[in-house]
C-alpha cells in the first residue's frame, strides 16, 4: 500500500468528527486538525504533511503562495502533484519500504516487540529492574498498519539515544519544533500546514544541503542501502544529501515484521484491523547525522561557533521562550534564532493572524521525561515593520531579564528559608514563577505590539511598562514566597529567624539595583541611598578585616 492513497491520516472534521483521510485530503476545507491519540503523533503528522508538500510543491513566488492559502488546491490537484513520489511511500512489501531499512531482513536483524517503537516504552534496563511504574509494559502488543507507519516516522523524527549504535535523529533526540498556525479561529487543517511550506527556490537556497543530489535515495533514504549515502561507519553531513531529506532523516535501521499476520483491534486507535503488526527487526549503525544541519522547523542556539537545534527542557513550555523562538534572541551567554519557517514569516508574510505550535520530547538520553505542548500566541506582530519587531526585542529582552533574575531571587530566598544547605530538586519554584506572571507577560505584550503596529511613538511607555512589570514581579514573589512555598507550611517545623532573614533579603533585592539595571530602570532616590549606605558599611567591614590580618 502507498501511503498517499490510504486511509491512514486521523483527522477532526467539521461534520463527522473524527475520520481518517489520505494526504490529496489535506486540503478540504472541513478537516480542521489532527485527531490522533498521542499528542507526538499530532506532531509527527503536521511534520509528516509539511514536508511531503514542501517535497512535492511546484509553487515558486509568493503571489502563488498567497494564492493557496486563500484557495486551498483540490485534491485532483494535490493528486497531481503527490503522483511523483507516490510509489516512494509504499509502505508494505518486497524492496523498498517507507521509512525501513532496504537490506534488513528477519534472518540479519534482532527482534523487538512493537511498542518498542513507542519513546515512552520502558527498555529492558527498566523492566529488569521493575520499574516501570508509571509507563507498564505490555501495554501496546499489536498495531495496525496505519498506526504502525505513523509509529515509525515519529520515531525517525525524534529518535532519541537507544544504545550503542542506535542514532539520534538529524536534529538529536527529541528536538523541539515550532510551527506556526492560523489565528484563534483557523479556517481549516491546511491554512495550518501551507503557513510552513516556502517557495521552492527559496528553500533550497537557504539550506547547507546539496540541490544537486537529485537522486531518489538522497531524499527518501529507504530507497537504497545507507551504503549509498555514508560508508561504513561513516557519517552523513548536509552535503551528502538533497535539502528536502532533512524531512526524511532516517537514523534508525528498522523493518516491520509483516508476514503471518493476525486480525484484531489495534491497542491504539482501537480500530479492527485484519493485520495486526506485532513484532519488527532492527539494526545498529543507520546514518549517522553529523555536521551544520539547518532544519525548517526548529529553534538553534549558538556553541562553540556551531548552530545546534534547541530541544525541550524541564518546566514546560511558557512566555520565557516568547522572545528567542519568535523573534530571536542574543545575549552575552546566549544566542538563539528563530526556525527558519518563523523568521521567514516574520519577514515577509503580513497581514496573516498567526500563533507559534511548539511541541517535542523532553529527553534524558534514553529515557521520555515528558512530551511538552503549547501554542504561544503572536497577536498581529504579523503586521509590523523590521523596525517595530527590533524594537519589540529589545524591551522583551528587558523584560526577560529582570524575570530570570526575579526567580533567581526567589528560589534563592526559598531555599534560604529551608534549609542552611539546600540540595536538590528546586523546579517547582521556578514552575510557580512564570505560571503566576505569564498573565501579566501576554497583556503588555498585546499591548505594546498594538502600538508598534500603529507606529507610536513608545519610548516613555516603554519605560513605564517596565517600571510597572517589575513591580508584578516583585508581587509575584513575595506573594508566591509568603502564601505558597515557606508561609503555608507549619510553624513548628520553620526556623522564623532564617525564614525572616531570607524575606528580608528577598524584598531588598526586589528593589535592589542589579533588577533595576536588569530591566533598563533607574534606581529611585531613596533606594540608592541605601545602597550607598550599604556599600559604605561593605567598605568599612572590608578594611576592618584587612587590619585585623
Amino acid at each position: 500500500m502507498s501511503l498517499i492513497d490510504q486511509l491512514w491520516m486521523p483527522v477532526r472534521h467539521r461534520h463527522h468528527g473524527r475520520i481518517w483521510i489520505s494526504p490529496t485530503q489535506l486540503s478540504d476545507p472541513d478537516v480542521l486538525a489532527f485527531d490522533a491519540d498521542r499528542g507526538d503523533f499530532n506532531g509527527a503528522l503536521a511534520q509528516f504533511s509539511i514536508g511531503l508538500l514542501q517535497t512535492t510543491t511546484p509553487v515558486n513566488s509568493p503571489i502563488a503562495w498567497r494564492k493557496w492559502l486563500d484557495a486551498p488546491p483540490d485534491a485532483a490537484t494535490l493528486a497531481q502533484w503527490f503522483q511523483p513520489v507516490r510509489e516512494y511511500f509504499r509502505f508494505d512489501g518486497e524492496g523498498a519500504r517507507f521509512m525501513q531499512d532496504y537490506n534488513l531482513r528477519a534472518d540479519t536483524g534482532d527482534g523487538n516487540d512493537i511498542a518498542a517503537l513507542l519513546i515512552e516504552t520502558p527498555g529492558e534496563s527498566t523492566l529488569k529492574n521493575n520499574g516501570d511504574l508509571f509507563v507498564k509494559r505490555n501495554h501496546v502488543q499489536g498495531l495496525c498498519p496505519h498506526c504502525a507507519a505513523l509509529a515509525l516516522f515519529c520515531l525517525q523524527v525524534n529518535a532519541p539515544s537507544g544504545g550503542a549504535g542506535h542514532r539520534t535523529g538529524l536534529r538529536g533526540g527529541g528536538p523541539l519544533t515550532t510551527l506556526l498556525v492560523m489565528g484563534q479561529d483557523s479556517p481549516c487543517l491546511w491554512h495550518d500546514l501551507w503557513l510552513n511550506v516556502r517557495e521552492r527556490d527559496k528553500f533550497l537556497e537557504e539550506t547547507g544541503a546539496n540541490p544537486n543530489k537529485r537522486d531518489a535515495h538522497f531524499i527518501f533514504p529507504w530507497l537504497a542501502g545507507i551504503d549509498r549515502i555514508q560508508s561504513q561507519n561513516g557519517q552523513t553531513t548536509p552535503v551528502q544529501v538533497h535539502p528536502f531529506h532533512v524531512f526524511w532523516a532516517m537514523p534508525r535501521r528498522i523493518r516491520l515484521e509483516m508476514e503471518n499476520l493476525e486480525s484484531g483491534d489495534c491497542d491504539l486507535c482501537g480500530r479492527s484491523s485484519s493485520g495486526l503488526i506485532r513484532h519488527f527487526f532492527a539494526r545498529p549503525h543507520g546514518l549517522n547525522y553529523k555536521g551544520a544541519w539547518q532544519h525548517p522547523l526548529s529553534p538553534c542556539y549558538e556553541n562553540k561557533g556551531e548552530w545546534l537545534p534547541v530541544h525541550p527542557q524541564p518546566g514546560g513550555i511558557g512566555y520565557r521562550y516568547w522572545l528567542p523562538w519568535v523573534l530571536g534572541m542574543s545575549t552575552k551567554s546566549r544566542e538563539i534564532r528563530p526556525a527558519h519557517t518563523v523568521a521567514f514569516s516574520n519577514a515577509v508574510r503580513q497581514g496573516v493572524p498567526l500563533r507559534l505550535w511548539a511541541y517535542g520530547f523532553d529527553m534524558d538520553n534514553m529515557k521520555a521525561r515528558c512530551w511538552y505542548e503549547a501554542t504561544l500566541p503572536l497577536y498581529e506582530l504579523s503586521n509590523c515593520n523590521k523596525d517595530a519587531c527590533a524594537r519589540l526585542q529589545e524591551q522583551i529582552g528587558y523584560w526577560l531579564a529582570g524575570a530570570d533574575l526575579a526567580v533567581f531571587f526567589l528560589r534563592s530566598a526559598v531555599k534560604g528559608a529551608w534549609f542552611n544547605e539546600a540540595r536538590g530538586d528546586f523546579s517547582m519554584v521556578d514552575a510557580s514563577f512564570w505560571s503566576h506572571t505569564e498573565a501579566s507577560f501576554y497583556t503588555q505584550l498585546k499591548d505594546l505590539i498594538g502600538k508598534l503596529r500603529t507606529n507610536e511613538e513608545i519610548d516613555v511607555m516603554a519605560v513605564e511598562i517596565r517600571a510597572k512589570w517589575r513591580e508584578k514581579l516583585s508581587s509575584a514573589c513575595i506573594d508566591l514566597f509568603d502564601r505558597h512555598f515557606v508561609g503555608s507550611g507549619q510553624i513548628e517545623r520553620q526556623n522564623p529567624r532564617r525564614v525572616a532573614q531570607a524575606y528580608r533579603q528577598l524584598k531588598n533585592n526586589l528593589h535592589g539595583e542589579k533588577i533595576h539595571r536588569a530591566l533598563g530602570l533607574e534606581l529611585p532616590e531613596n533606594n540608592k541611598k541605601s545602597a550607598s549606605k550599604r556599600k559604605a558599611r561593605a567598605s568599612v567591614t572590608t578594611q576592618g578585616n584587612l587590619e585585623l590580618e
